[in-house]
């Protein structure tokens, strides 16, 4: 059985000088899950490379939440996208072979 691993959000917040309220406005848009252990949140470690870059959105980019949310759904939809196009080229060169 592998076990997750969690990093404390207060830690993560004071390592990346960020305010508490801002990854608790990103769980509350759904753009994050926050587990809840002894009172005390934790971001599942899967998660941190996309919460960084909600960061560099959010505080570099100077983009808002609203716009954060599309930029993310953009960007799953480009990624759905671009395996279908590798599923339909591994079909065709299927019928390419075949020929």
């Amino acid at each position: 059985m592998q076990t997750k691993n969690y990093i404390a959000v207060n830690e993560f917040c004071t390592s990346h000088d960020i305010e508490y309220s801002f990854i608790h406005s990103l769980q509350e848009t759904g753009l994050i899950e926050i587990a809840t252990i002894e009172e005390t949140a934790f971001i599942d470690a899967d998660q941190l490379q996309q919460v960084e870059k909600f960061i560099h959105f959010y505080y570099d980019l100077d983009i808002n939440l609203e716009g954060i949310e599309t930029i993310n759904h953009m960007l799953h939809r480009i990624n759905a996208m671009q395996d279908e196009i590798i599923s339909l080229r591994n079909r065709l060169r299927l019928y390419e072979l075949n020929d």
